[in-house]
Protein backbone atom coordinates (compact mmCIF):
# COMPACT_ATOMS: atom_id res chain seq x y z
CA UNK A 1 0.00 0.00 0.00
CA UNK A 2 1.48 3.38 -1.13
CA UNK A 3 1.60 6.04 1.59
CA UNK A 4 -0.13 9.34 0.93
CA UNK A 5 2.01 11.70 -1.10
CA UNK A 6 4.34 8.87 -2.25
CA UNK A 7 3.48 9.38 -5.92
CA UNK A 8 4.66 12.98 -5.73
CA UNK A 9 7.85 12.29 -3.76
CA UNK A 10 9.18 9.63 -6.16
CA UNK A 11 9.61 11.96 -9.23
CA UNK A 12 11.21 14.56 -7.01
CA UNK A 13 13.69 12.06 -5.69
CA UNK A 14 14.48 10.91 -9.23
CA UNK A 15 15.00 14.49 -10.41
CA UNK A 16 17.27 15.19 -7.42
CA UNK A 17 19.32 12.07 -8.18
CA UNK A 18 19.74 13.12 -11.83
CA UNK A 19 20.85 16.60 -10.83
CA UNK A 20 23.41 15.22 -8.37
CA UNK A 21 24.67 12.81 -11.00
CA UNK A 22 25.12 15.62 -13.54
CA UNK A 23 26.93 17.79 -11.00
CA UNK A 24 29.20 14.89 -10.07
CA UNK A 25 30.01 14.16 -13.74
CA UNK A 26 30.76 17.81 -14.49
CA UNK A 27 33.02 18.06 -11.46
CA UNK A 28 34.91 14.88 -12.35
CA UNK A 29 35.25 16.02 -16.00
CA UNK A 30 36.69 19.42 -15.00
CA UNK A 31 39.10 17.90 -12.47
CA UNK A 32 40.19 15.04 -14.73
CA UNK A 33 41.32 17.21 -17.66
CA UNK A 34 42.53 15.04 -20.54
CA UNK A 35 42.22 11.85 -18.33
CA UNK A 36 38.66 12.57 -17.34
CA UNK A 37 36.71 9.42 -16.37
CA UNK A 38 33.84 10.82 -18.41
CA UNK A 39 35.90 10.76 -21.62
CA UNK A 40 35.09 7.08 -22.43
CA UNK A 41 31.40 7.86 -22.05
CA UNK A 42 31.77 10.91 -24.37
CA UNK A 43 33.53 8.79 -26.98
CA UNK A 44 30.86 6.10 -26.71
CA UNK A 45 28.14 8.68 -27.12
CA UNK A 46 29.95 10.12 -30.14
CA UNK A 47 30.26 6.70 -31.73
CA UNK A 48 26.57 6.00 -31.20
CA UNK A 49 25.12 9.45 -31.96
CA UNK A 50 27.60 10.52 -34.68
CA UNK A 51 26.40 8.12 -37.40
CA UNK A 52 22.81 8.98 -36.58
CA UNK A 53 23.55 12.71 -36.97
CA UNK A 54 25.41 12.10 -40.24
CA UNK A 55 22.54 10.01 -41.61
CA UNK A 56 20.02 12.62 -40.56
CA UNK A 57 22.09 15.37 -42.20
CA UNK A 58 22.35 13.33 -45.42
CA UNK A 59 18.61 12.75 -45.52
CA UNK A 60 17.77 16.35 -44.72
CA UNK A 61 20.38 17.93 -47.05
CA UNK A 62 18.24 17.82 -50.24
CA UNK A 63 15.34 19.48 -48.45
CA UNK A 64 17.41 22.19 -46.79
CA UNK A 65 19.21 22.88 -50.11
CA UNK A 66 16.01 23.29 -52.15
CA UNK A 67 15.63 27.07 -51.63
CA UNK A 68 19.28 27.68 -52.52
CA UNK A 69 18.91 25.41 -55.58
CA UNK A 70 15.95 27.36 -56.88
CA UNK A 71 17.76 30.65 -56.29
CA UNK A 72 20.91 29.47 -58.07
CA UNK A 73 18.86 28.04 -60.95
CA UNK A 74 17.09 31.36 -61.44
CA UNK A 75 20.42 33.20 -61.27
CA UNK A 76 22.01 30.84 -63.78
CA UNK A 77 19.07 31.26 -66.15
CA UNK A 78 19.47 35.03 -65.98
CA UNK A 79 23.24 34.75 -66.54
CA UNK A 80 22.67 32.54 -69.59
CA UNK A 81 20.14 35.01 -71.01
CA UNK A 82 22.58 37.91 -70.52
CA UNK A 83 25.42 35.96 -72.15
CA UNK A 84 23.22 35.05 -75.13
CA UNK A 85 22.27 38.71 -75.57
CA UNK A 86 25.93 39.76 -75.40
CA UNK A 87 26.86 37.08 -77.95
CA UNK A 88 24.12 38.31 -80.29
CA UNK A 89 25.41 41.87 -80.01
CA UNK A 90 28.99 40.74 -80.65
CA UNK A 91 27.90 38.73 -83.68
CA UNK A 92 25.99 41.74 -85.03
CA UNK A 93 28.99 44.02 -84.50
CA UNK A 94 31.27 41.53 -86.19
CA UNK A 95 28.88 41.15 -89.13
CA UNK A 96 28.63 44.93 -89.65
CA UNK A 97 32.19 45.90 -88.76
CA UNK A 98 33.35 45.99 -92.39
CA UNK A 99 30.20 47.90 -93.40
CA UNK A 100 30.70 50.55 -90.71
CA UNK A 101 34.41 50.75 -91.44
CA UNK A 102 33.70 51.38 -95.13
CA UNK A 103 31.14 54.06 -94.30
CA UNK A 104 33.58 55.85 -92.01
CA UNK A 105 36.25 55.71 -94.72
CA UNK A 106 33.77 57.14 -97.26
CA UNK A 107 32.89 59.97 -94.91
CA UNK A 108 36.56 60.83 -94.41
CA UNK A 109 37.13 60.77 -98.17
CA UNK A 110 34.06 62.96 -98.79
CA UNK A 111 35.35 65.47 -96.26
CA UNK A 112 38.72 65.50 -98.03
CA UNK A 113 36.99 65.95 -101.40
CA UNK A 114 35.01 68.94 -100.12
CA UNK A 115 38.20 70.52 -98.83
CA UNK A 116 40.06 69.88 -102.09
CA UNK A 117 37.23 71.25 -104.26
CA UNK A 118 36.55 74.18 -101.95
CA UNK A 119 32.82 73.46 -101.77
CA UNK A 120 30.37 72.96 -98.92
CA UNK A 121 28.51 69.64 -98.92
CA UNK A 122 25.37 68.28 -97.29
CA UNK A 123 26.09 64.57 -96.67
CA UNK A 124 23.33 62.09 -97.55
CA UNK A 125 22.75 58.36 -97.96
CA UNK A 126 21.35 56.64 -101.01
CA UNK A 127 18.19 54.91 -99.81
CA UNK A 128 16.62 53.75 -103.09
CA UNK A 129 17.28 53.35 -106.80
CA UNK A 130 14.84 54.24 -109.58
CA UNK A 131 12.88 51.37 -111.20
CA UNK A 132 14.45 49.81 -114.25
CA UNK A 133 11.05 49.79 -115.98
CA UNK A 134 11.06 53.59 -116.16
CA UNK A 135 14.33 53.60 -118.14
CA UNK A 136 15.41 56.45 -115.89
CA UNK A 137 18.64 56.15 -113.91
CA UNK A 138 17.85 57.89 -110.63
CA UNK A 139 18.48 57.38 -106.94
CA UNK A 140 16.75 58.69 -103.84
CA UNK A 141 18.79 60.23 -101.04
CA UNK A 142 17.74 60.88 -97.43
CA UNK A 143 18.23 64.67 -97.54
CA UNK A 144 15.60 67.15 -98.68
CA UNK A 145 14.58 70.76 -98.30
CA UNK A 146 15.01 70.66 -94.51
CA UNK A 147 18.66 69.80 -95.10
CA UNK A 148 19.10 72.75 -97.49
CA UNK A 149 18.86 70.66 -100.67
CA UNK A 150 17.07 72.05 -103.73
CA UNK A 151 16.58 71.24 -107.44
CA UNK A 152 19.51 71.58 -109.87
CA UNK A 153 22.18 71.08 -107.24
CA UNK A 154 25.32 69.08 -108.02
CA UNK A 155 25.67 65.68 -106.33
CA UNK A 156 29.10 64.12 -105.85
CA UNK A 157 30.84 61.44 -103.83
CA UNK A 158 34.47 60.95 -102.86
CA UNK A 159 35.30 59.66 -106.37
CA UNK A 160 33.62 62.26 -108.55
CA UNK A 161 30.38 63.40 -110.16
CA UNK A 162 27.21 61.46 -109.37
CA UNK A 163 24.51 63.62 -110.95
CA UNK A 164 22.12 66.47 -110.19
CA UNK A 165 19.03 66.93 -108.03
CA UNK A 166 15.78 66.67 -109.99
CA UNK A 167 13.19 67.28 -107.26
CA UNK A 168 12.97 67.39 -103.48
CA UNK A 169 10.59 66.75 -100.62
CA UNK A 170 11.09 67.80 -97.01
CA UNK A 171 13.26 64.78 -96.23
CA UNK A 172 14.32 63.21 -99.55
CA UNK A 173 15.55 64.15 -102.99
CA UNK A 174 15.62 62.43 -106.38
CA UNK A 175 18.98 62.52 -108.16
CA UNK A 176 19.41 62.01 -111.91
CA UNK A 177 22.61 60.06 -112.50
CA UNK A 178 25.06 61.23 -115.16
CA UNK A 179 24.71 57.74 -116.69
CA UNK A 180 21.07 58.40 -117.58
CA UNK A 181 20.41 58.59 -121.33
CA UNK A 182 18.75 62.01 -120.90
CA UNK A 183 21.65 63.43 -118.90
CA UNK A 184 23.87 66.04 -120.59
CA UNK A 185 26.87 67.46 -118.74
CA UNK A 186 29.37 70.01 -119.96
CA UNK A 187 32.85 68.47 -119.76
CA UNK A 188 36.40 69.64 -120.14
CA UNK A 189 39.43 67.52 -121.00
CA UNK A 190 41.93 68.23 -118.28
CA UNK A 191 45.07 68.00 -120.42
CA UNK A 192 44.01 70.19 -123.37
CA UNK A 193 41.19 72.14 -121.67
CA UNK A 194 38.98 71.35 -124.70
CA UNK A 195 35.28 71.39 -123.92
CA UNK A 196 32.44 69.19 -125.02
CA UNK A 197 29.26 67.47 -123.87
CA UNK A 198 28.96 64.26 -121.90
CA UNK A 199 25.94 62.03 -122.50
CA UNK A 200 24.99 58.93 -120.59
CA UNK A 201 24.14 55.58 -122.14
CA UNK A 202 21.63 54.49 -119.50
CA UNK A 203 23.77 51.58 -118.32
CA UNK A 204 24.65 51.17 -114.62
CA UNK A 205 27.43 48.87 -113.46
CA UNK A 206 30.86 47.92 -114.70
CA UNK A 207 29.74 48.57 -118.29
CA UNK A 208 28.44 52.05 -117.57
CA UNK A 209 30.04 54.60 -119.89
CA UNK A 210 29.66 58.20 -121.04
CA UNK A 211 30.16 59.62 -124.54
CA UNK A 212 32.07 62.88 -124.91
CA UNK A 213 31.63 64.99 -128.06
CA UNK A 214 34.09 67.85 -128.24
CA UNK A 215 33.07 71.26 -129.57
CA UNK A 216 36.23 71.44 -131.67
CA UNK A 217 36.05 68.45 -134.01
CA UNK A 218 39.75 68.81 -134.74
CA UNK A 219 40.66 68.26 -131.11
CA UNK A 220 41.49 64.66 -130.29
CA UNK A 221 41.77 63.66 -126.64
CA UNK A 222 44.24 60.97 -125.65
CA UNK A 223 43.52 57.77 -123.80
CA UNK A 224 43.94 58.28 -120.10
CA UNK A 225 42.96 61.97 -120.18
CA UNK A 226 40.82 63.01 -117.23
CA UNK A 227 37.52 64.79 -117.90
CA UNK A 228 36.05 67.25 -115.36
CA UNK A 229 32.85 69.29 -115.35
CA UNK A 230 32.83 72.42 -117.43
CA UNK A 231 30.54 74.20 -114.98
CA UNK A 232 27.26 76.07 -115.30
CA UNK A 233 26.26 79.64 -114.66
CA UNK A 234 25.86 80.05 -110.92
CA UNK A 235 27.03 76.48 -110.41
CA UNK A 236 23.62 75.02 -111.29
CA UNK A 237 23.08 72.28 -112.18
CA UNK A 238 26.82 71.50 -112.18
CA UNK A 239 29.71 73.25 -110.49
CA UNK A 240 33.02 73.40 -112.33
CA UNK A 241 36.04 71.19 -111.82
CA UNK A 242 34.37 68.00 -110.52
CA UNK A 243 36.13 64.85 -111.80
CA UNK A 244 33.86 62.82 -114.09
CA UNK A 245 35.94 60.05 -115.63
CA UNK A 246 38.81 59.00 -117.84
CA UNK A 247 39.09 58.61 -121.61
CA UNK A 248 39.29 54.93 -122.62
CA UNK A 249 38.63 55.11 -126.39
CA UNK A 250 38.54 57.76 -129.10
CA UNK A 251 36.57 57.64 -132.37
CA UNK A 252 36.89 60.15 -135.20
CA UNK A 253 34.30 60.48 -137.99
CA UNK A 254 35.64 62.06 -141.15
CA UNK A 255 32.16 62.17 -142.72
CA UNK A 256 30.58 63.97 -139.77
CA UNK A 257 33.76 65.87 -138.89
CA UNK A 258 33.30 64.90 -135.23
CA UNK A 259 35.38 63.25 -132.58
CA UNK A 260 33.79 61.09 -129.89
CA UNK A 261 35.54 59.82 -126.80
CA UNK A 262 34.32 57.08 -124.49
CA UNK A 263 34.58 57.97 -120.81
CA UNK A 264 34.75 55.50 -117.96
CA UNK A 265 33.29 57.26 -114.89
CA UNK A 266 35.24 57.36 -111.66
CA UNK A 267 32.12 56.68 -109.60
CA UNK A 268 30.97 53.09 -109.05
CA UNK A 269 27.24 53.65 -109.53
CA UNK A 270 26.32 50.09 -108.59
CA UNK A 271 27.68 50.64 -105.05
CA UNK A 272 26.51 54.19 -104.27
CA UNK A 273 26.10 54.90 -100.57
CA UNK A 274 27.39 58.17 -99.13
CA UNK A 275 27.07 61.23 -101.37
CA UNK A 276 27.32 64.97 -100.91
CA UNK A 277 25.08 67.70 -102.31
CA UNK A 278 26.99 70.88 -103.18
CA UNK A 279 25.44 73.85 -101.34
CA UNK A 280 26.42 77.43 -100.65
CA UNK A 281 28.66 77.95 -97.65
CA UNK A 282 26.60 78.76 -94.56
CA UNK A 283 23.50 76.92 -95.81
CA UNK A 284 21.00 76.22 -93.02
CA UNK A 285 20.49 72.50 -92.60
CA UNK A 286 18.97 70.00 -90.20
CA UNK A 287 22.26 68.06 -90.26
CA UNK A 288 25.97 68.74 -90.03
CA UNK A 289 27.35 70.38 -93.17
CA UNK A 290 30.87 69.73 -94.43
CA UNK A 291 32.34 73.14 -95.10
CA UNK A 292 34.89 73.94 -97.79
CA UNK A 293 37.71 73.84 -95.25
CA UNK A 294 36.76 70.28 -94.26
CA UNK A 295 35.28 71.19 -90.87
CA UNK A 296 31.75 70.27 -89.79
CA UNK A 297 29.19 72.91 -89.02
Amino acid sequence: MTPPGGSHQRPRALLLALVLTCVTLVTLDRQGGDSSPVEPLRELAGEVVGPVEAAATTVAAPFTALPAWFRSRSSLRQDVAELEAENSQLRARLATSDFNRNRLAEYDRLTAAAQEAGTALVPARVVAMGPVQSFSRTVTIDAGSRAGVGPDMTVVNADGLVGRVLRVTRDTATVLLVLDADSVVGGRVGESMEVGFLRGRGVVGSDGRLDLELVDAAAVPAKGDVVVTWGSTGGAPYVAGVPVGQVTEVYASVRDSTTRAVIRPFVDFSALDLVGVVVASGTRSDRAVIEADGRLR
